[in-house]
């Protein structure tokens, strides 16, 4: 499946405000790697700094200084960073580093001297700071007025909509517990009042993230607190009232998930569930460290869909890991072909500094995990072509995401923005724009995409 294009990727997100620089005003440019846990920290350090009088630079040369978000999950991504820390000194020559990769200052200062400052995730003040020394404020109060809402790096009828930090699992391939610490929830009435606002602004849908959505309101002791419980059943249930669509972002499969499906087959959120199962083989999860329970998430699965056959499941998986057996791979095979789910993606396994599965023994050749990879998305891209295929005839609702010359850009309940597939309009669709949900009949279907009409 391609990319999206670039300038509505949340990993490459740069920062837009349509506002003319007043005469004075200091310019801050933004460019924000990773995941959209990633994007909504960028678009609160740029509402706090809007709120100081601080203008959003979309370019390198227009800006006092460039901070760079960065992403440290994998080798791959730290070289990214890396590379974009490397592109905004070139242009720029006034660089503050933040982000996951900020957690290791000497990596990130060992091949870029020159950074002004580095800071670590969710380190809101210290990236203030620098800021600060870099440009000072030179606020207008009666001109720097910043909408409620604040700034956003998404179109304007969607967000990110970040419940909680951190995360309590020791998954062996895994730093993040390290880089961001254990989980840590907001108020649920916090959590709310939020939603309420970007609804209240025009969005149409709110995507739920974390880093273990289930998890929500555990180190809270599901507390009651200004009406609204911090559990993520009753979570859902009062974002399911504000009459937007609510998509549920990272759900580890525990057993009180089951409580989460009748909401999505009374309508009240949307019916998709996000799961990072990570494999299928018994002895591969526990090797990960991960729940070894793949034949009771079988049963799991049929019977949320007994209760809501609409349920649209996606996850992603890690071929490749160490110690992983031709047999073990061949069980992730079958398991899939048994779950039926409707958007899988696969990563090869790569060592990440620090994390404890480098020292595993028995590490899979590369030209193996490569052959692996490709059956791996074989299988799952003919499961997801049938199940499209399905649709075809079908009336179904779409939000609008983009309208161009050639057509409308949509996507139906069953996708997510960036990561799932599309539905595209290319007749009568001059009268819609982004944000608009209309319904349509599925006219085509491809591998990941589906073609209708109005």
């Amino acid at each position: 499946m391609s990319l999206n294009p670039p300038i509505i990727r949340p990993d490459l997100a740069r920062a837009t405000i349509p506002r003319e620089r007043r005469e004075g005003q200091p310019t801050i440019g933004m460019v924000s790697l990773g995941c959209p846990k990633a994007l909504v920290d960028s678009e609160r350090i740029l509402t706090r700094l809007r709120a100081e009088g601080y203008a959003i630079s979309p370019d390198y040369a227009g800006a006092d200084a460039v901070i760079v978000n960065t992403c440290g999950f994998l080798d791959s991504a730290k070289a990214e960073s890396l590379q974009a820390i490397g592109e905004a000194l070139q242009e720029n020559g006034r660089v503050i580093v933040t982000g996951c990769l900020g957690a290791e200052p000497e990596y990130i200062t060992g091949a870029h001297p020159k950074v002004l400052a580095v800071t670590g995730p969710h380190q809101y003040e210290s990236v203030l700071d620098a800021v600060h020394d870099a440009a000072p404020p030179s606020p207008d109060p009666f001109i720097d007025l910043l909408p409620a809402t604040g700034v956003s790096l998404t179109p304007r009828h969607y967000s990110y909509l970040k419940i909680s930090e951190g995360c309590n699992h020791k998954c062996k391939f895994c730093i993040i517990p390290d880089m961001r610490g254990k989980l840590v929830s907001r108020p649920a009435h916090a959590i709310v009042r939020e939603a309420e606002k970007l609804v209240q602004a025009g969005v149409k849908e709110l995507l739920i993230i974390s880093q273990d959505t289930s998890a929500y309101g555990v180190d809270r002791k599901f507390e009651t607190e200004r009406g609204h419980r911090a559990h993520i059943t009753d979570l859902a249930r009062d974002l399911g009232s504000l009459e937007a669509w609510v998509r549920l972002h990272y759900v580890y499969p525990y057993p009180h998930v089951r409580d989460l499906i009748p909401l999505m087959a009374d309508g009240l959120i949307l019916p998709y569930l996000d799961i990072p199962f990570q494999h299928a083989h018994p002895d591969t999860l526990k090797r990960m460290a991960r729940p070894a329970a793949a034949a009771r998430t079988l049963d799991e699965i049929a019977a949320w869909r007994a209760v809501c056959p609409d349920i649209s499941l996606r996850s992603t998986f890690i071929v490749g890991y160490p110690g992983e057996t031709e047999a073990e791979f061949q069980t992730l095979l079958d398991w899939l072909d048994e779950a039926q789910l409707d958007r899988v993606g696969a990563f090869q396994y790569e060592n990440v500094a620090g994390a404890r599965a480098n020292d595993l023994p028995d590490h899979v050749a590369p030209d193996v995990k490569q052959d692996r990879f490709d059956r791996f998305m074989e299988k799952a891209q003919a499961i997801s072509e049938a199940k499209l295929a399905a649709k075809v005839g079908q009336r179904i609702e779409v939000i609008v995401d983009e309208v161009d010359a050639d057509g409308a850009t949509c996507r139906t309940k069953a996708d997510a923005p960036e990561i799932d597939g599309n539905l595209f309009i290319d007749e009568g669709f001059e009268v819609l724009k982004p944000g608009d949900i209309v319904t349509v009949t599925v006219d085509e279907a491809g591998e990941y995409d589906l073609w209708g009409r109005l």
